[in-house]
């Protein structure tokens, strides 16, 4: 590790760094895996020479760009600090959810991941159901982080039923940890693509962000914490409500699930489809549904899940039919 100095010069570091920081914390952002503090008309940089180069070069460019207008605005700081970066609409910098590990920029790239940011804002508890693939759990597990980094939150709660394919924890070998991780791995892939390693690992050891399943939230108040249960197709009603009512002050909760993907005994017992039929009309609870145009990963998951979905639709109509 080593540590680096660059001055501002005689900018004014309010117009540099931005009211409260704001340009200043976003840059930061931009590089989580390193360490950057201001001092006056001084940056001063920490961490690996590679990654340290890397801003070198942004700072100059916000420098040049400032001296040649006069004015640096969140705009400018936004589209400099992209600028080597790959994205399908480089103009539409306001999908940025959050700058993950080395700048990668997270964003909100289909309708419904926007909807999903936008509904964020002003509701408490929010309902994302739709298809593998789709991004609902990622862009969820985007805001969490983006909010536990703007210390809107205290801590981050990341939840799934631990059951699925009638297992019981208590027939799995191995600890707690070892019981559940396999459930769990998505929402760990999701964060290593956010947090550098050592801070995730920190993280993990102080309960900032905590992973348990579903059965571990019983009894407890969740207060000043992004909360996110996945796979709730999967709960039981009473164990949805059960989720449900932890809610404590200054909480945000997210519930993702797929409702072609109930493993219960009776699709019927889904907590999230019962959850659908009798909170809509709740003021501060929104309802996100995604489809296979939100699926992001290999174009043939698309297909198939095009493929699986009119199957399914067959043998409904046949059903009726029957009846």
């Amino acid at each position: 590790m080593i540590e680096q100095r660059i001055s501002i010069g005689n900018i004014d570091p309010i117009d540099f760094y931005g009211v409260g920081n704001t340009k200043f914390n976003l840059l930061k952002e931009f590089f989580p895996k390193l360490k950057i503090t201001a001092r006056g008309d001084e940056i001063i940089i920490q961490g690996e020479e590679s990654d340290i180069e890397i801003l070198h070069s942004k700072i100059t460019a916000l420098l040049e760009h400032y001296h040649r207008y006069n004015m640096l605005t969140m705009a400018n700081l936004k589209r400099i600090l992209l600028e080597d970066n790959v994205l399908e609409n480089p103009e539409d910098l306001a999908s940025v959810i959050l700058f993950g590990n080395s700048g990668k920029a997270i964003r909100a790239r289909t309708p419904n991941q926007r909807k999903l940011v936008e509904l964020a804002r002003d509701n408490d508890l929010l309902f994302a159901t739709g298809p593998a693939g789709s991004g609902k759990t990622y862009t969820a597990i985007a805001l969490a982080v983006k909010a536990l980094r703007n210390r809107e939150v205290k801590r981050i709660i990341l939840s799934r039923p631990a059951v699925e394919a009638g297992e019981s924890l208590g027939f799995l070998p191995g600890d707690l940890k070892e019981k559940v991780d396999p459930y769990l791995q998505p929402l760990y892939d999701a964060l290593s693509d956010m947090i550098p390693p050592k801070k995730l690992e920190d993280y993990l050891a102080t309960d900032i962000i905590q992973i348990a399943p579903l059965a571990y939230m019983r009894g407890r108040t969740l207060n000043d914490a992004f909360v996110i249960l996945d796979e709730a197709q999967n709960t039981t009603r009473n164990q949805l409500k059960m989720f449900l009512t932890r809610m404590g002050v200054s909480a945000k909760f997210v519930i993702t699930g797929d409702m072609s993907q109930i493993d219960l005994p009776r699709k019927s017992d889904s907590g999230l489809t019962h959850a659908f039929k009798i909170l809509h009309k709740i003021r501060g609870i929104a309802f996100v549904e995604f489809d296979a145009g939100d699926i992001i990963r290999h174009r043939l998951v698309k297909e198939i899940v095009k493929a699986y979905e009119k199957e399914g639709e067959k043998e409904e109509k046949k059903k009726e039919r029957q009846d």
